[in-house]
């Protein structure tokens, strides 16, 4: 079909009906459908010998089926390689697959609203499609059990872990959530997870260790484990030894430094 606008008016042009012109594309559909019925569907077709239309009506429409109740949706398929952090990139967002699939490439269909990623004839996941470019479409199943441990490890799951160790560990867990929560959150979940290899009394004990000294950091109550520091009875308030508390945070007695040695000498 030709067409051309002249005037504001949509001109249509087709070649069995040449000459003829049409102010827009419904009125040109109904001059062809006249043209089938009286013209071309009527007279004896060339190779058959018969009328198109009467071949129809004998033969074809009997053997119709009707049209689907959903219309038809387009897809376009394309290869793309699953990467170390288990996501396939696509047209500049991101889908995740299985963490077997690493390294493979998938075929992956992509229809107007959803995108799902096949390995042969295995479907492996399927995500709603991205609108956005730089847009995340990711299920924790996907990823090993080691790693959806950690994303199902929210700020609100931390806490009440930490809870559940002790009060210096919760106070620890909420000083470092404070400030840049999501920047933290893999510290804290590393600091819980102490809990697996040295047990809740232990893990209790270093933050409430490294709490007195005003040190929270992930490292050092690592460093206070391993050096087994935790075992270890905190030094006496500087109140109860008599002297007077000073101003620096750092500032210490020698018995404290020191201990019974400092005395004698």
């Amino acid at each position: 079909m030709k067409g051309k606008v002249e005037n504001g008016v949509h001109f249509v042009k087709r070649s069995f009906l040449a000459g003829q012109q049409f102010a827009d594309l419904h009125t040109a559909n109904a001059a062809v459908q006249r043209w089938i019925r009286e013209r071309a569907g009527v007279r004896e077709h060339g190779t058959t010998r018969r009328a198109p239309l009467a071949v129809f009506e004998a033969d074809e429409r009997a053997a119709l089926q009707p049209l689907p109740a959903d219309a038809f949706e387009l897809v376009e398929v394309k290869r793309a390689k699953v990467h170390p952090d288990c996501h396939v990139m696509l047209d500049g967002s991101y889908y995740s697959a299985p963490y077997r699939h690493v390294g493979q490439l998938l075929d992956v269909w992509v229809f107007a609203h959803v995108v799902q990623l096949f390995s042969g004839p295995d479907l492996v996941s399927t995500h709603p499609r991205a609108r956005t470019r730089g847009e995340w479409q990711t299920r924790t199943a996907d990823y090993p059990p080691h790693k959806a441990a950690y994303l199902e490890r929210t700020p609100i799951y931390c806490r009440t872990l930490a809870e559940t160790i002790g009060a210096a560990t919760l106070s620890v867990v909420e000083h470092l959530l404070a400030d840049r929560p999501l920047d933290r959150l893999r510290s804290v979940q590393a600091l819980l997870r102490l809990v697996e290899q040295v047990g809740q009394t232990r893990l209790e004990a270093a933050c409430a260790r490294a709490s007195y000294f005003g040190d929270v950091r992930y490292r050092r109550i690592k460093d206070v484990l391993n050096a087994a520091l935790d075992q270890q009875p905190l030094p006496a308030p500087l109140a109860a030894l008599g002297t007077p508390v000073g101003t620096f945070v750092f500032e210490r007695t020698a018995t404290e430094l020191f201990g019974h040695v400092a005395e004698r000498c």
